[in-house]
């Protein structure tokens, strides 16, 4: 786009040239496209500039690959210097599978976990497969010296890993069979509770 401004064509019909040649479609309506290709060399836009255009089937918006740098240099900075945040957070978010029967009792566990479902192979269950990176990523934190808190009845948010006194405590909803709607309605009935309790 920013070429063809160059080229002197008008922003907007170089705008429009942008998106049907990033998505592809320049010999997908081939009318439209003679016309964008009149306008281009009125231009002055070279031959082979227009014959590439024709050919591109996919083309990732710069802005689009900016905005994943930029993202992925904030989880890399707060994974350096607020680890427990960035565990924390990645658990509350991405961690469907995450297991407290074998995650939160100390790395010999989830090693004997990672160990069980390699020795599985293409046997091994879809849940254990997606299970797989997350434990990875306990004992990348494991071995980082930071350690879970006990799930407690009192303290665990239901669905959020929060972190507490430089660990990291895991949400009601991380017990195996125990789903997010029975952990928020524990979660309810103990807020409910401790309002009853202080009247």
């Amino acid at each position: 786009m920013i070429y063809l401004i160059k080229q002197g064509l008008p922003p907007n019909p170089a705008f429009k040239i942008m998106e049907t040649v990033r998505k592809g479609k320049a010999l997908k309506d081939p009318e439209k496209w003679e016309e964008y290709k009149k306008l281009m060399k009125e231009n002055n836009v070279p031959d082979w500039y227009i014959k590439s255009c024709e050919k591109i089937k996919y083309m990732f918006p710069k802005a689009h690959a900016a905005a994943y740098v930029t993202n992925a240099f904030r989880i890399a900075w707060f994974k350096v210097h607020q680890p427990l945040a960035y565990y924390a957070a990645y658990f509350s978010i991405r961690a469907d599978e995450f297991d407290s029967d074998c995650m939160i009792f100390g790395k010999e566990k989830v090693k004997n976990k990672m160990k069980e479902i390699d020795l599985a192979g293409n046997n091994a269950s879809v849940k254990d497969k997606n299970m797989y990176a997350i434990l990875e990523l306990v004992l990348e934190m494991y071995e980082r010296s930071f350690n879970f808190l006990p799930i407690d009845l009192y303290k665990s948010h239901a669905t959020k890993f929060l972190v507490e006194d430089g660990q990291i405590r895991p949400p009601l909803n991380s017990i195996p069979g125990l789903g997010t709607v029975a952990a928020e309605g524990i979660s309810k009935a103990r807020d409910e509770r401790k309002v009853y309790v202080n009247r």
